[in-house]
């Protein structure tokens, strides 16, 4: 019983794989029948293009045989036209030399026109009353009627003229001409650069007055503003005392200003009967009033107070903070009266044997305590800047605002 089941299996099996194999073939052969059909489909088209390339191709080849026919007649007629440029460039050639020829004879006549006109130009440069008579030539009744004298008689006149001139001319320096007219062109070249170089002198000297005068009115509106300020600074610093810049006895302002210095109601006679101190003042004085006229946007000042009482020296500072205000200082100092009027100190001093910088933005009462706790020994040195007229004051050898 197993065995006769087992063999029906197998059977089945057998009869499966049949059947897919047949179901196969039968997808083969449909593909195959669909092959055949599209392969009939595209033999039929290639055939009916193949009978309609036969007909373009007859139709081509008549359209040949027409271009043909129309290429031996193009032929005909470029043989024609050949012909005809062959004749045309042969009688081009021909009035090319004619051309030629022709130009030749008009450079010749050109040629003789131009050594005619030049043989005539040098007549009249050698003989100006050509140009005057000219109008005469020919004219019937007159010297010049070429047409009753013979050129033979002339010739033999003019024979006998140049021989009487050859004869003068041993005698006479025939150069003296020539070097009068060169004499008389040299000196009316002279004359003409004479009155350019008159012009040009006139030019300048109007020039060299104008700027003269320029020169004074900038000069005594220098010296107005200066001493202005000179004597204002200069009573700021030493109050009391009045300074001035004025002219010399009996000179004008461009020939220079003297110093004058007065306590009171005296004058000194000169800057030598002052001290060293006030000399001093007058020189910073003269120059801060030279600033004021022509300022600076920065000032470094080194120990300008060195010879300066304190009253003086705080007087600097009241000075760089009234007449100063769009300028920026940068000064250097020892002493302490400088400070009062400062933005900003920077003090220096050796700690252990080692320079220590300090800053400080002091108002005014930080400012004077700063001021007296300031060591006057132990070599400490102050430098001070400033800006806006009111400085910056330190206590260093290199100050920075």
């Amino acid at each position: 019983m197993q065995t006769c089941q087992a063999a029906e299996q197998k059977a089945q099996l057998a009869l499966s794989g049949v059947e897919k194999e047949l179901a196969t073939a039968r997808e083969t052969r449909a593909e195959l029948a669909k092959r055949h059909e599209q392969q009939q489909e595209a033999m039929e088209a290639k055939a009916a293009a193949e009978l309609k390339k036969r007909a373009e191709y007859e139709a081509a080849a008549a359209k040949l045989a027409e271009c043909v026919q129309s290429l031996s007649s193009y032929d005909t007629e470029a043989d024609n036209i050949r012909a005809r440029r062959e004749a045309l460039e042969k009688e081009k050639a021909d009035g090319q030399v004619e051309l030629n020829k022709i130009e030749h004879r008009c450079a010749r006549f050109s040629k003789e026109l131009g050594a005619a006109e030049a043989t005539c130009r040098e007549l009249l440069k050698r003989h100006p009353w050509i140009e005057a008579e000219q109008a005469n030539f020919g004219v019937a009744g007159t010297e010049y009627d070429f047409a009753k004298r013979k050129p033979a008689t002339l010739q033999k006149e003019l024979a006998k003229k140049t021989a009487a001139l050859e004869n003068l001319s041993r005698k006479i320096n025939k150069k003296v001409l020539s070097m009068l007219e060169s004499a008389e062109q040299e000196y009316a070249d002279l004359r003409d650069k004479k009155e350019i170089v008159e012009k040009d002198k006139e030019k300048i000297a109007a020039v060299i007055t104008e700027l003269g005068q320029k020169k004074i009115e900038a000069l005594q509106k220098t010296w107005a503003k200066v001493n202005e300020d000179f004597g204002s600074i200069f009573s700021t610093l030493l109050p009391g005392a009045r300074a001035k810049l004025e002219p010399q006895e009996g000179l004008p302002v461009e020939e220079g200003l003297t110093v004058k210095v007065g306590f009171g109601a005296v004058w000194k006679q000169s800057l030598q009967e002052l001290s060293g101190g006030q000399r001093s003042l007058i020189a910073l004085s003269l120059v801060l009033s030279l600033l004021r006229f022509k300022p600076a946007p920065i000032y470094i000042l080194d120990e300008v107070d060195a010879a300066l009482d304190l009253s003086h020296t705080q007087n600097i500072g009241k000075i760089i903070k009234a007449h100063f205000k769009q300028s920026q200082f940068l000064v250097v100092s020892l002493k302490e009266g400088m400070f009062n009027n400062a933005n900003v100190i920077f003090r220096t001093k050796f700690v252990d044997n080692v320079s220590c910088v300090t800053r400080t933005v002091p108002n005014q009462a930080a400012s004077a305590a700063a001021a007296a706790a300031v060591d006057a020994g132990a070599g400490k040195k102050k430098a001070a800047a400033g800006k806006g007229g009111r400085g910056v004051l330190t206590e260093a050898s290199v100050a920075v605002n």
